[in-house]
């Protein structure tokens, strides 16, 4: 589609809508109880996603509510999404995203990733996060990778702004040994040469220039805060800027709220609560 598509408004929708489109507008429209994802977007550009709810119970499987992948200049504003699962996942290839003033919860909050899964994937640069709100969520803002990474690529140039978390498990956490399963053995390949060789493969995804800037609310687990980076590639450029959550937890998990980094080079500025890592 290479015109623009302006003020689309439907009944609720049931099955998962696919994009592929060029310039487009669409708005007001609303999805519910989506088998799976409710809206997913592809291989598409100048793509601006307005006005829309989406709603799945917090229990429901897979029902992510925007996925967005190999694409370039995509927004989505003043919308409300509750689900199981990600409320917006951003996967390899995108560019220059930006989400603003969306209401997150119930669901897995806004993710990027998870990443590094297939060889082929690409780079995922240029986000920006700003005047959304989340509530009940399991987590807020997520970078997420797998822990070996059959490919190099970069997840660069995020800014997570003017955020609000009421009552979330993980406000902030980056996670490069994300693994959904119960057990997730450490993935070899096998390389056939002149003499076989078994070479462990570690995640060599490149996580810089992430920046998070006056971000408060409360926390429904003492560690607010959970940087957790590669040991292959480093997090580097990770600036913590006026974060304050306190515990909605106990008073003892109150008292001993923290934040954990690992692999993870930066800075803080400003107030930063609990105290930072970096």
């Amino acid at each position: 589609m290479q015109t623009p598509t302006r003020g689309i408004h439907s009944s609720p929708i049931f099955l998962a809508l696919t994009i592929f489109v060029t310039n487009a507008t669409i708005s007001g429209i609303s999805s519910v109880d989506s088998k799976l994802f409710h809206f997913q977007i592809f291989e598409s550009r100048d793509i601006t996603l307005d006005s829309i709810r989406i709603s799945a119970p917090g229990d429901s499987p897979n029902t992510d509510g925007i996925h967005i992948a190999d694409s370039t200049n995509i927004q989505v504003t003043n919308s409300v999404i509750g689900t199981g699962d990600d409320c917006i996942s951003i996967g390899p290839g995108c560019t220059n995203l930006t989400i603003l003033n969306v209401a997150c919860g119930p669901g897995h909050g806004i993710s990027i990733g998870s990443l590094s899964k297939n060889a082929n994937e690409k780079d995922v640069n240029g986000l920006a996060v700003r005047k959304c709100t989340f509530t009940g969520t399991t987590n807020g803002l997520r970078i997420k990778t797998w822990p070996s990474s059959p490919a190099r690529l970069q997840a660069t140039g995020f800014l997570f702004e003017d955020i609000i978390m009421n009552n979330v498990y993980n406000p902030i956490i980056i996670d490069q040994n994300y693994c959904p399963y119960a057990n997730c053995p450490e993935t070899v390949y096998l390389i056939a040469t002149t003499a076989k060789h078994i070479i462990r493969v570690l995640n060599l995804v490149k996580i810089k220039d992430i920046k998070f800037r006056n971000i408060t609310g409360t926390s429904a687990s003492p560690e607010a805060i959970k940087l957790v980076c590669s040991k292959a590639a480093p997090c580097e450029g990770v600036e913590l800027n006026d974060i304050i959550f306190t515990c909605n937890g106990d008073d003892e998990q109150a008292k001993n709220m923290t934040s954990t980094c690992v692999h993870v080079y930066g800075s803080s500025n400003g107030n930063v609560k609990p105290d930072s890592c970096i």
